[in-house]
């Protein structure tokens, strides 16, 4: 929708110079905003489970001479990232989709900056709707229960119908949850 990028871009805390990444980038709209806001001295990963959106949005950020940003295959349940690497993690309109979401947090964590990292520590954030999964969305609760089963904190919650949804900002806390010991959440459809 018209401003979103922008008011969440602020309401995350980016500035020029840092490392993100874009899950679930697509063809590469939020990848593009991203890139121009983190600069030149600045890094975008734009990651996807889908090759074919991959290439296409290859072929975007070479049209468009996107120097700092950079273009990876994920899995469904597997971001790929590299470990301490990021200042923020934006997954925008797609956490609803990941199917396997303990498996995809759990290691979405290792690759955010650690709590003694000169920039701070790194934060997800998340844009989605509140709605049911089979309407394309995942209620606030559901995801704050999801989040902090795999060992993160909530940090910050907007709704912004406006914009057609929420954002909410997590950072990991405390030591990582083994899978074994992790607590499904029960799920309970929204009426």
């Amino acid at each position: 929708k018209r401003g979103e990028a922008e008011e969440i871009m602020r309401a995350a805390g980016l500035k020029p110079g840092m490392t993100v990444a874009d899950i679930g980038a697509g063809e590469g709209d939020y990848t593009v905003r991203l890139a121009e806001k983190v600069g030149a001295d600045g890094r975008v990963l734009a990651q996807d489970i889908d090759e074919e959106a991959i290439d296409r949005l290859a072929e975007r950020v070479n049209r468009e001479s996107l120097d700092n940003v950079s273009i990876k295959l994920g899995a469904p349940d597997d971001p790929r990232l590299p470990e301490n690497s990021f200042d923020r993690i934006f997954l925008v309109h797609m956490y609803h989709e990941v199917r396997e979401p303990y498996a995809f947090l759990s290691r979405l964590r290792s690759a955010l900056l650690k709590e003694n990292s000169p920039g701070g520590p790194g934060e997800v954030i998340v844009v989605d709707v509140n709605r049911d999964f089979s309407q394309h969305g995942i209620p606030p609760k559901q995801l704050f229960c999801e989040f902090e089963a795999v060992g993160y904190e909530l940090i910050g919650f907007m709704e912004r119908p406006e914009l057609g949804g929420y954002f909410a900002r997590f950072k990991a806390q405390g030591d990582p949850i083994l899978p074994g010991k992790i607590e499904p959440c029960p799920y309970s459809p929204e009426k």
